[in-house]
């Protein structure tokens, strides 16, 4: 359940910082990709705690990562690259504590 909070938390310390002019909408916006994770939908079964998300779901491995860096570089789609990394970053950082791993599958 801690790891789900941080999904909220640190958001909300980066828009804090940096984002404070207009913090709603860019929270907002920061949130939304959250949705990332409809790619769980996917899986059999679609909730398993001893399974590591990095390198598992489908917008969870390498490519679609290296997309979120690209968005993070524009201005116009800098917070949601941001969110979608933040969120990668998490997932990996869980990985690393629920199982000793920072990725699956490599």
């Amino acid at each position: 359940m801690l790891h789900i909070s941080y999904h909220f938390i640190f958001p909300a310390i980066l828009i804090a910082i940096f984002y404070r002019k207009q913090w709603k909408k860019n929270y907002l916006i920061i949130m939304s990709t959250m949705l990332v994770d409809l790619d769980h939908l996917l899986a059999n079964p679609i909730y398993d705690a001893a399974r590591c998300s990095i390198g598992f779901h489908p917008l969870h491995t390498i490519l679609p990562i290296i997309a979120y860096f690209v968005l993070s570089i524009f201005p116009k789609t800098r917070l949601i690259g941001l969110g979608l990394l933040i969120h990668m970053a998490l997932d990996s950082f869980d990985c690393q504590m629920t199982n000793g791993i920072w990725f699956s599958g490599l």
